[in-house]
């Protein structure tokens, strides 16, 4: 860059409840989103509510396991703190760069941190997605609401916030930093398994409805995608490995195969695990609780004799390099970075 600039980065990811009293209306706010319930208003709220009110009881003894809150929040403020030090030389000759986070259905919203970003008044605004691969349900909804509160914070603030660049990552399923820090992660646990021979890798992602897939979203190619390039770079001969998917919920058809059912068969085959969370990127609920409390004990109740949970990226070294060269590529760029080889999804890369 010819100058100095004040760059602000803006991390986005889904957020939790911060104590007891939150789930509630954390959940309401996840279902209330047209991305998760596409039923038209005011059906969806009425949806929303009643589907807020069954699981918040349930909800609230899974975040019990886990203090009574989720550490979404710090762990994305480690990484927005990671992701600073490693942009440290755009802050040379009187420049600064700052990372702000902003969560979708729980503190901090889209606008309390539009408001902090307006305040530090940058030359150029970079998004941040914390999801490596797109999908209609998690990272266009988050830019989405980030529009919708800038367009407010905009009303609000001078008008020289009008005309303030802002460029988008929208994703990043095979990008190198974050394969090696997958890598990496998933070495140690095939190390703690004992080596690779009788052991079969699960990565587990978030799973989605099939009719959000089949409507053209990219989130499965993309996942998949992601695990092809960490099984090629673990370069371990014959290495037995699944794609798998978590989290189902509701009568809808999901994804699959699901975690549960591969848990179960691996069980049956006599094979270790070593499960590997591909989609998340920091420790949460569905890492935590799902992955290392319920699938744990259903691995030993399924007879497999050990199960390792690979933790998530968090601020993994090359993890956050990455974040930090997409960061500095788009500042460069004209364009949003997406990948090329994914052109003919729907993810805002492939905008005409």
């Amino acid at each position: 860059m010819s100058q100095p600039e004040r760059i602000a980065v803006v991390l986005f990811n889904l957020g939790g409840p911060d104590g007891p009293e939150a789930v509630k209306p954390f959940l309401f706010n996840l279902f209330s989103d047209a991305a998760i319930i596409s039923a038209p208003q005011p059906f969806r709220w009425l949806i929303a509510k009643l589907i807020s009110s069954r699981r918040a009881p349930v909800a609230r003894e899974i975040y019990a396991h886990i203090g009574g809150k989720s550490p979404i929040v710090p762990e994305t403020e480690r990484q927005a703190e990671a992701l600073e030090r490693v942009l440290g030389d755009l802050s040379e000759g009187g420049g600064e760069v700052k990372a702000f986070i902003a969560m979708r259905y729980w503190h901090p919203f889209a606008g309390e941190t539009a408001a902090k970003v307006a305040a530090f008044n940058p030359d150029k605004i970079v998004l941040l997605p914390l999801y490596p691969q797109y999908s209609t349900a998690t990272t266009a909804s988050s830019l989405k609401d980030w529009a919708k509160a800038w367009e407010q914070q905009v009303g609000l603030s001078h008008t020289s916030l009008k005309s303030l660049e802002t460029k988008e990552i929208c994703c990043y399923p095979e990008a190198k930093g974050w394969i090696e820090a997958q890598t990496s992660l998933i070495k140690q646990g095939i190390s703690q398994a004992g080596g690779a021979d009788n052991v079969r890798v699960l990565f587990s992602a978030h799973g989605l409805p099939k009719k959000i897939v089949d409507a053209g979203d990219p989130y499965q190619r993309q996942v998949e995608r992601t695990c092809a390039a960490v099984v090629k770079d673990l370069q371990i001969q014959g290495l037995d490995w699944v794609t798998c998917y978590q989290s189902r919920v509701g009568p809808l058809e999901w994804i699959g195969p699901s975690t549960d059912e591969e848990i179960e068969r691996a069980g049956r085959d006599g094979r270790k695990i070593v499960l590997v969370p591909i989609a998340f990127v920091s420790e949460h609920s569905e890492t935590l609780v799902e992955l290392d409390i319920e699938y744990g004990a259903l691995a030993r109740k399924s007879g497999v004799e050990t199960y390792i949970r690979v933790p998530a990226a968090g601020t993994h070294p090359a993890f956050m390099r990455d974040l930090g060269d997409q960061v500095r590529a788009v500042l460069t760029s004209d364009d949003i970075i997406c990948p090329e080889e994914l052109a003919g999804g729907i993810c805002p890369g492939n905008r005409p």
